[in-house]
């Protein structure tokens, strides 16, 4: 329950995020909903794909595709006032990350699979959706250039899966000790711009 709840708070708030990137470039309506499902929902359709894992989370629960739907139409008569509040969409921003790869992480370990394939499901579920969104809307994936992102998925899954088959905790407490972790961690990332090594490479013609 507490993960289907902050699963649609989410997708939500990925939806918005969608629709803002949607409107940067000017695309029209149908534009704006399809990046607002990219973003929300894309990261898990190609992990369900991938792993095998049917039906579509979107398949099996239609009324989140109208879910994304609305709040991408809300945000273009809201985008104004949006704007004014970065600070909680970074914050849900976070939150959605850390959610999607907890359910990343949960679909693969009960699938059976090991520790590469849990770690590799949670980054797949978290940031696939804004590297959809980025092509799509023809820029250079955030996820390759900001502070940590893919390594808190990355992050996230590992405790996970520690708390899970070491800890011996119930998946309850693993998943609220790992949500608390998890959106720390990426929110230190944002305040202190804590990112990976940039590989900055000119071809000088000689």
């Amino acid at each position: 329950m507490l993960l289907t709840i902050l699963y649609v708070i989410g997708i939500t708030a990925e939806a918005m995020s969608g629709a803002l990137a949607a409107g940067r470039h000017k695309m029209d309506l149908f534009g704006v909903m399809f990046i607002a499902l990219v973003t929300a929902i894309g990261g898990g359709s190609i992990r369900d794909v991938l792993f095998g894992h049917y039906p579509l989370t979107w398949v099996e629960h239609p009324h989140y595709v109208l879910l994304i739907c609305v709040a991408a139409i809300i945000t273009t008569r809201i985008a104004s006032v949006m704007t004014r509040l970065e600070s909680l969409f970074l914050f849900l921003d976070s939150l959605g990350l850390v959610v999607f790869s907890v359910i990343g992480a949960e679909v693969a370990l009960g699938m059976g699979y090991g520790f590469v394939l849990i770690v590799s499901s949670a980054v797949i579920t978290g940031v696939f959706g804004g590297i959809l969104r980025d092509i799509f809307c023809n820029r250079i994936p955030l996820v390759f250039q900001k502070e940590l992102y893919a390594g808190v998925a990355m992050l996230t899954a590992s405790l996970y899966y520690v708390l899970i088959e070491y800890g011996g905790l119930e998946v309850l407490s693993a998943t609220i000790i790992t949500l608390f972790c998890g959106v720390a961690l990426r929110l230190l990332a944002i305040y202190y711009k804590m990112g990976l090594p940039v590989f900055n490479y000119e071809d000088k013609e000689k």
